[in-house]
């Protein structure tokens, strides 16, 4: 063995890199022992072993020297051994003048720790897209979105009003957003980083409503906490006080809350102490408050207070310019959120549009996540909708085909024209509560609504 054998041999052995060095025909000519640790295999040498039978024998798995005599060019792999260790290896190959592999030189990296952690990134990777999608969904959910002028109104208001302590009362049909306002004027305001609590006053039964307002000491009733307990009120102390479905307020409490929002102050059931409390009150109700007046359900003195600043939140329906912006964003959403990829046919998305919508934005989303969880294919068709939908879908049709009729009996267009804007006036005169209505629903002035239901006064039978 020559000296410069005798040096390369030693640096091999005393390396810290796993170092393999073979013939051109895939033998094994130099190696350190600590190279076969990262195999699985105790130190041992394997000078003069053929790659091939080690491969054979799934100890290389595969050779990466096998690869590079085959493919001539310098290769880098990941191998895994039998004991499920994962080796990161580079090898060269070195050529003689007429073009032949002589040698390969291999170096091996146990990147089994390495791979482990980066399972476990992945893993918490997919955890925390998990968690973003949940808040990318809840603040969603606290999303303004809107393209007509009268929700932005609303969102101008609500920014204009947020630092100030001016009580709201949202007014509005179920699901129109109510909750969302209230959050998004406790989120604007400097009490944002105070409790913000929610009361839906339709849930509390009636027995129970002064002690879950109020509060009580302890021993004040049987099945009380020893330690008493602290209401709704308190625990809005310097936050907001949210009472959604305030029509549902029974008249005794109503006297109580009365109270409370003229002094501030109140009394747990059983106690003496007066508690101070400073909260910004926000209510909201689906109901007609000056109607509950009139009948006697709801006080006046408390109807004033509540009704400082009203903000009526108008229904889907009535801003449609809105549905499809909440459609795109329910879907993105909630395919986010199901990390699936579905999308409405042309002709599903249609339907949506013209679609009444009773239950306003919360029927939306809830119909949207319905779809992309109970349709099979990845393009939802009409057969997925529920058929409430669909029959309101006909009606509309059934409305064209009643314009086409009108066409087709008469050839005077003056007559048509006439005929067709009568069944318009008639059909915006059943479904609007007032020429405001009417006129917006229509797409023309008030005064042009008035004109109109005059000219056919007697054919509608309005009085």
């Amino acid at each position: 063995m020559s000296v410069t054998e005798m040096i390369l041999e030693k640096i091999i052995e005393t390396s810290n890199n796993n170092i393999t060095i073979t013939d051109g025909e895939g033998i094994i000519l130099y190696t350190n022992l600590d190279h076969w640790t990262v195999y699985g295999d105790d130190p041992q040498s394997y000078i003069g072993k053929s790659i091939y039978d080690l491969e054979e024998q799934g100890i290389l798995s595969p050779s990466i020297t096998a690869l590079v005599l085959k493919e001539k060019k310098p290769i880098q792999i990941m191998q895994h051994t039998q004991k499920g260790k994962v080796i990161m290896s580079n090898a060269f190959p070195i050529f003689n003048e007429k073009g032949d592999i002589i040698r390969v030189i291999s170096y091996a990296i146990d990147q089994t720790e390495i791979s482990n952690l980066q399972d476990q990134y992945e893993q918490l990777e997919k955890k925390l897209k998990g968690y973003q999608t949940e808040v990318e969904e809840l603040r969603g959910k606290e999303e303004t979105l809107y393209r007509s002028k009268e929700m932005e109104h609303i969102a101008k208001t609500i920014q204009r009003l947020a630092n100030t302590d001016a009580t709201v009362l949202m007014l509005g049909e179920s699901g129109v957003g109510k909750s969302m306002f209230a959050r998004k004027l406790h989120t604007l305001s400097h009490r944002e980083n105070e409790p913000f609590i929610e009361v839906n006053c339709s849930t509390i039964p009636q027995s129970l409503f002064e002690s879950e307002m109020f509060g009580y000491e302890s021993g004040s009733f049987t099945g009380a906490q020893k330690q008493g307990k602290q209401g709704l009120i308190e625990q809005a102390r310097n936050g907001t006080l949210f009472l959604d479905e305030i029509g549902e307020l029974p008249l005794s409490i109503q006297a109580k809350l009365l109270k409370v929002l003229q002094e501030k102050k109140f009394i747990r059931i059983g106690g003496h102490k007066e508690r101070h409390v400073d909260f910004r009150l926000v209510t909201a109700t689906n109901k007609n408050l000056e109607e509950m007046v009139a009948k006697g359900e709801f006080r006046l003195d408390l109807y004033y207070r509540l009704n400082v600043i009203p903000l009526h939140i108008p229904p889907l329906r009535e801003r449609k310019e809105d549905i499809s912006l909440l459609i795109n964003h329910y879907m993105k959403l909630l395919n986010r959120k199901y990390e699936t990829q579905k999308k409405l046919h042309p002709s599903v998305y249609e339907i949506l549009l013209t679609y009444k919508w009773p239950g306003n934005v919360r029927e939306l989303e809830n119909l949207i996540e319905r779809l992309i969880l109970t349709t099979e294919d990845t393009i939802i068709r009409q057969n997925s909708l529920p058929t409430y939908t669909l029959h309101a879908a006909e009606a509309t049709e059934d409305d064209t085909a009643l314009i086409e009729h009108f066409m087709i009996e008469e050839q005077d267009l003056k007559t048509v024209m006439e005929r067709v804007e009568k069944w318009m006036i008639a059909k915006a005169y059943k479904e609007c509560k007032s020429t405001y209505e009417m006129a917006k629903h229509l797409g023309i002035s008030q005064p042009s609504v008035i004109r109109k239901l005059k000219k056919y006064k007697e054919s509608l039978d309005i009085k």
